[in-house]
């Protein structure tokens, strides 16, 4: 209902004032205000992103393309997913390789041959380089 402010957004705006030094912008809802004030805290107390992800982060919102802002290094962990012939593929990076269907290989490119039966850049395959001269 418009004229009808919450009574909770004077709480919300001096948690966001304690947090941040500043006061917030004036559109950002309670609720929102909440969870940035709480993901502020739990940065505090375990050390934040690490520095790598919050230079690309920043290098994204500069402009700067996705595929171009990342350092490009895979972590144990994380998972690479793409679509092939109507199947989506998922590939897990693990500790000295990679896994897919619950089968370890050595290689991007290897699991890349055995999805298309032709050979390929792994890391092309995946989205992970630029293609010559495509300016992506």
């Amino acid at each position: 209902m418009p004229g009808n402010p919450d009574p909770d957004r004077p709480l919300a705006i001096g948690a966001w004032e304690e947090a941040f030094g500043s006061p917030p912008p004036s559109y950002l809802s309670v609720a929102f205000m909440r969870k940035a004030v709480a993901y502020e805290a739990q940065c505090k107390a375990s050390g934040g992103l690490p520095a790598s992800v919050r230079r690309s982060l920043r290098q994204i919102a500069e402009g700067k393309p996705v595929a171009d802002a990342g350092g490009g290094d895979l972590r144990s962990g994380s998972h690479l997913v793409r679509e092939w012939n109507g199947r989506t593929y998922q590939v897990e990076v693990v500790e000295g390789g990679y896994r897919i269907d619950g089968k370890d290989w050595a290689s991007l490119s290897a699991i890349a041959k055995h999805i298309t039966d032709t050979t390929w850049s792994g890391p092309r395959f995946f989205g992970l380089t630029r293609r010559p001269g495509s300016g992506r």
